[in-house]
């Protein structure tokens, strides 16, 4: 699935550059701006326990759409309310082991004990944002500021691990369900930078090492958001 995303993330500029060589010539004053949207991401924890650091790439996918709601005669500032889905990953020297439903967590110092270990969230977000562009109905490059805020019910949440002999997943109920965060998209034409910064934790409170610590950990994302039409 990853290979196909990133492949239609190339098409995009090539699609975008389509829109600029429009068919008609009649000017559409009722226009709309940026409805389809998808992007990668670069995924952070923040504020998680000392003993515990980030391996591998920890990477995110989004794809969705966004109704445009402009807000005054030029269309200039808008809202916009969404329906997407997204999947992160967050890869990390935390062990997570689930005996007879019993979680329990540990920071593994010794890299050569396993391969990978991720926390896995498949993701169903409703993104609300408040948009600025000097975008015209002839206007196809433009720059825009989408600032807002994004809620996500996370319908698959799972905890997996593999070593050099075995691979263990498991659903794990301690990962919150539902998340929710701020949003800045900004950028000039195709390629827009995105930042997220979860208001939420990753984990349910009151979820502890072994070592009696809690983990508290805040997930930042970090990359690029690519808008059709």
């Amino acid at each position: 699935m990853v290979k196909e995303f990133l492949l239609g993330l190339f098409l995009v500029p090539l699609l975008a550059s389509a829109q600029e060589a429009p068919l008609v010539t009649s000017v559409d004053t009722n226009y709309l701006e940026d409805q389809f949207y998808l992007g990668v991401n670069y995924n952070f924890m923040l504020k998680k326990p000392e003993d515990v650091f980030k391996r591998n790439f920890s990477y995110g996918l989004q794809i969705g759409f966004i109704k445009d709601l402009p807000l005054n005669e030029s269309r200039t500032i808008a809202l916009g309310l969404g329906f997407g889905y997204a999947v992160n990953s967050y890869y990390s020297n935390l062990i997570v082991t689930n005996e007879n439903d019993l979680i329990t967590y540990y920071a593994e110092s010794d890299a050569s004990l396993y391969k990978r270990s991720k926390f896995e969230m498949h993701s169903l977000e409703v993104p609300f944002e408040f948009r600025w562009r000097n975008s015209s109905a002839t206007k196809y490059k433009f720059f825009r500021v989408y600032s807002g805020v994004k809620f996500a019910y996370n319908f698959s949440a799972r905890s997996k691990l593999v070593t050099d002999t075995d691979r263990n997943g498991f659903s794990n109920s301690d990962l919150e369900r539902l998340q929710y965060g701020l949003t800045l998209n900004l950028g000039y034409n195709t390629f827009n930078l995105h930042l997220y910064y979860s208001l939420s934790d990753l984990l349910k409170e009151d979820t502890y090492l072994d070592t009696g610590e809690e983990i508290a950990i805040t997930p930042f994302r970090v990359g690029l958001i690519f808008y059709i039409l």
